[in-house]
């Protein structure tokens, strides 16, 4: 399959709770995860789209705010059929801080149905994932029954997850990591844009759990 053929979306519209300042907005070699990622993305995919404030790409926001990745993901959906790309879609949320180029790459021409990757300490990781156009459309349905959660939806407990096999020569466990407070960044080794700019030291505010 041609990666011309599978769309990107970037999900940035969490409320950043559990971290105390914004995760899209923090720096990673001297740029916005959000951005960083957001600029993978579309040197593999077409159309890249972000669900959330937008840092740079084409975006929209879900209809409900803060209520989690699978409404971001119903408006994701929903806007890329509006635009005519039904196709499957790389799905990355912006807390993936070392995300790189080969890894999105290895997503996008994963051959099977469904690409959960990757499976880390036997846990497969949703927002770093190749969907099928059959996953995407269970998902939108899923949020029109009231759900609000990835977990129970059709296809995700079947998923394909990518192990240490498949996705070894592009990276380690850490390279799949989310940073949803500031100690998960320190465990993986990812300090900037924490740093107490009196010391140049890593901030370690009341919120480092």
């Amino acid at each position: 399959m041609s990666a011309r053929t599978v769309a990107g979306i970037l999900l940035t519209g969490g409320s950043s709770r559990r971290m105390g300042v914004d995760k899209a907005s923090l720096g990673v070699d001297a740029q916005p995860m959000a951005e960083r990622i957001g600029a993978v993305l579309a040197a593999f995919g077409t159309p890249v789209l972000e669900v959330g404030p937008g840092p740079g790409l084409p975006s929209i926001q879900e209809p409900e705010p803060g209520r989690g990745p699978l409404v971001a993901l119903g408006a994701a959906v929903r806007e890329l059929r509006r635009v005519g790309a039904i196709g499957p879609a790389v799905v990355l949320a912006c807390d993936l801080p070392l995300i790189n180029r080969e890894v999105v790459e290895l997503l996008v021409h994963w051959a099977g149905r469904w690409c959960g990757g990757p499976a880390c300490a036997g846990m497969g990781q949703p927002l770093c994932t190749r969907w099928a156009v059959a996953d995407l459309m269970a998902g939108e349905r899923g949020l029109e029954s009231g759900k609000r959660s990835l977990k129970g939806l059709p296809g995700v407990a079947g998923a394909t997850l990518l192990t240490e096999k498949d996705w070894g020569h592009v990276g380690t466990e850490k390279t799949f990591g989310d940073a949803d407070r500031r100690s998960d960044l320190m465990a993986l080794g990812v300090t900037a844009g924490l740093e107490d700019p009196n010391t140049g030291r890593p901030d370690r505010g009341p919120l480092w759990n």
